[in-house]
């Protein structure tokens, strides 16, 4: 993907709309994310050293570049929310625990990359509506690159498992990627898209990783405890393919990202959106709070593909009648 993306530039013509400093801090960042990402797969480092590593790539983009949260819109009925002094740590928060929740959720041939391509496409278009061309132009390579991986990290009815896979080092750099072009496009005083939109273009592994972090905490685990119980793992045992997985939850996230922008061109409050994102954490936090709870709301969900698939395959005789799991 890297190589896809420098080779746009390099070969094509093309030139980075972003200022000149801006651009060089982004691409020293994601080159540092993506060398330690890269040991990281070969050496297994430690989780505070990765994390150290994410927090430096923040501050040289957020530093360096000027690309960071300095208001969260209007919230709680005011006309703007500056963060002030709280800019850079808000920044580093909300950047590490993108990378985090991408690195987390990806677990299965085509998820995370299918996601983040699905927010990048609706980030380049909520730029394009806002007359940020800046930004679209510079979001057009790295979504040509993530599709042509995509192409080979898929799973297809003539190949059953992915050829090539993105390890730490790609999920750390799309992850640090969305969140960049977040920032640029909800803190743009010329272009002014509302923070609150960003949540609903990525809202799977967001709500996916908070909610199972809080779960672990009560449950008396570190929140970086590795388990089987992200959202990939539940439709698994629920008797989805990769393929629906992969599929259904980027249609999810379309849909969410969709109903928000609509929203907010109908005059919806940034209030309403941020109060809608915490009302569905809770009641996925209810609703994973007990495993076979998920798994009989999954199965629900899943059972009309599944009887589509047994009415399209070749019949094989009468078999004795399936009990259904409760």
């Amino acid at each position: 993907m890297i190589i896809g993306i420098i080779g746009c530039y390099l070969f094509f013509g093309l030139r980075p709309e972003a200022p000149l400093s801006q651009f060089l801090a982004f691409a020293v960042a994601g080159g540092l994310l993506i060398v330690v990402g890269q040991l990281d797969d070969k050496f297994d480092l430690p989780w505070w050293f990765r994390i150290v590593v994410q927090i430096i790539a923040t501050l040289i983009t957020s530093t360096w570049g000027g690309v960071r949260a300095e208001h969260l819109g209007p919230l709680l009925g005011l006309n703007d929310v500056s963060l002030g002094i709280w800019s850079i740590p808000f920044t580093v928060f909300a950047t590490v625990g993108l990378i985090n929740a991408l690195n987390m959720i990806d677990g299965v041939d085509g998820f995370a990359g299918s996601l983040c391509l699905v927010a990048l496409i609706m980030l380049a278009a909520a730029a394009s509506y806002s007359g940020n061309a800046a930004l679209t132009s510079d979001i057009a390579p790295i979504c040509g690159a993530l599709f042509a991986f995509l192409i080979f990290n898929f799973r297809f009815p003539w190949r059953n498992r992915a050829k090539i896979f993105m390890g730490n080092g790609g999920s750390a750099f799309l992850g640090f990627t969305v969140a960049w072009v977040s920032f640029r496009l909800t803190q743009t005083p010329d272009h002014p898209v509302t923070p609150a939109l960003a949540l609903w273009l990525i809202p799977v592994p967001l709500i996916d990783c908070l909610v199972l972090m809080l779960h672990r905490v009560r449950r008396g685990f570190s929140p970086f405890k590795a388990d089987h119980n992200h959202i990939h793992h539940l439709m698994r045992d629920a008797g989805a393919s990769p393929m629906q997985t992969v599929v259904l939850l980027a249609l999810f996230s379309v849909f969410t990202g969709l109903i928000a922008a609509q929203a907010l061109r109908h005059d919806f409050s940034a209030v309403t959106l941020l109060a809608t994102f915490v009302v569905c954490c809770g009641l996925w936090w209810w609703v994973t709070a007990k495993r076979e709870r998920a798994l009989r709301l999954l199965r629900t969900v899943l059972s009309p593909f599944h009887k589509r698939m047994r009415e399209n395959s070749p019949a094989q005789g009468k078999s004795p009648p399936v009990r259904q799991q409760p």
